[in-house]
């Protein structure tokens, strides 16, 4: 039993947000319909490394999906589309705002349709406002957040990361929003719309920076891997060569690292009390750390911080992180048949349920290869396929 087995999703975006919210929901049972243009496909697919021109992003973000090819700026294709709806639950779309509209796809009419349609719209900037009608990606919510503002090191430039993090923040957003709707849904029998913009979600992991703007004029400036809030807190490397995380984010955590490098003395201190009275004097608290673990190999750091209770970790690439012993137990990475590659590594669902596990099915599957199962599920012919195929609706 899968928790979401009952629910019609349609996956009308590209690229990654609206996509990745999609994933989620067939991670745990959805029946999730891949809406691709015919010829273009998602973009997704040509993104990241390949194999033999597969890419294998688009395996992983459109696992557990059908993938059936559609274009939706022609009057059969949108046809198509209305006749999904009137027996789906969710339509997940990022079109830029008025796209719909103009086809006679809007929200108003999809819910005339199937007034229990949840809409889930993504998209960089929202539905309305001076910007709306501008492309937008993760990249300029990044940019947009702060989140640049106060990456990198304090003498270097903002720095952007090097993934989708916006688009996935968004994603994991959007897949709540959907299932907030959802419970809505049992209580009125109605659907609705959820609008969402790619560059909000990103600002509520930043912590309470206009909060802190508003009530005392505070810029969050860039501390590399120093906090702003406690100390120590950055990497130090080993003797041998090797890089170590620490955080000392709880007060007891902050005791046991000083005492632990030879620096109880510091714990005496009225400014240590705080995280705040630590991060006036991390240039003292740093070099008491750094020093400590410079003169050690990293088995030996790690080993002496398990002991006194405190928190490390090693800087781990995927090479490290493909044979570490903790993920390994928790079976985060799967192996996954693939009729294109044999078989296809990739993370997990992102958690554990008791009583109704999600599962990976399958990977994301050629352009237009469940076209025809999807069509013929909304009562069309052989003879209707194959000339909307030949007319170029479908793939």
């Amino acid at each position: 039993m899968t928790s979401l087995a009952d629910l019609r999703v349609i996956d009308a975006a590209t690229l990654f947000a609206g996509p990745s919210t999609a994933m989620m929901l067939g991670d745990f049972g959805a029946d999730v319909i891949k809406i691709e243009h015919p010829r273009r496909g998602d973009p997704s697919r040509g993104h990241g490394a390949s194999v033999d021109g597969v890419g294998l992003w688009w395996k992983t973000l459109s696992r557990n999906k059908r993938a059936a090819a559609v274009d939706l700026s022609r009057a059969e294709g949108q046809e198509i589309l209305r006749r999904l709806v009137e027996r789906s639950d969710v339509l997940v779309e990022n079109f830029r705002p008025g796209t719909l509209e103009r086809w006679g796809l809007a929200p108003g009419d999809l819910m005339d349709i199937n007034p229990r349609l949840i809409v889930a719209r993504m998209t960089g900037f929202g539905q309305f406002g001076p910007m709306s009608g501008q492309p937008g990606f993760g990249t300029l919510a990044e940019a947009m957040s702060g989140f640049a503002a106060m990456t990198g090191q304090p003498d270097g430039p903002p720095t952007l990361p090097p993934l989708a993090l916006a688009d996935g923040i968004a994603g994991l957003a959007m897949s709540y929003a959907i299932m907030v709707a959802l419970r809505a849904r049992e209580q009125s029998g109605r659907g609705q719309v959820v609008d969402m913009a790619i560059i909000e979600p990103i600002l509520g992991i930043l912590g309470p920076q206009m909060t802190a703007y508003k009530a005392l004029g505070v810029v969050p400036q860039r501390t590399g891997n120093r906090s702003s809030s406690n100390a120590p807190r950055n990497t130090y490397r080993t003797r041998d060569g090797r890089w170590l995380a620490i955080s000392t984010s709880a007060q007891p955590i902050a005791e046991r690292v000083v005492t632990l490098v030879g620096r109880p003395d510091l714990v005496e201190q009225p400014w240590f009390a705080s995280g705040q009275g630590r991060v006036q004097h991390v240039d003292e608290l740093d070099e008491a750390v750094a020093s400590w673990i410079a003169e050690r190999d990293a088995d030996e750091v790690i080993a002496r911080f398990k002991e006194a209770q405190a928190a490390v970790a090693p800087i781990y690439d995927v090479s490290d992180i493909a044979k570490d012993p903790q993920y390994a137990a928790l079976d985060t990475f799967i192996e996954v048949p693939d009729e294109e590659l044999g078989t296809v590594t990739m993370q997990n669902v992102l958690f554990r349920l008791s009583d109704t596990p999600g599962a990976v099915s399958w990977p994301g599957r050629p352009l237009g290869q469940d076209t025809d199962q999807v069509l013929g599920e909304l009562a069309y012919g052989p003879e209707e396929i194959a000339r909307l195929r030949e007319d170029g609706v479908i793939a």
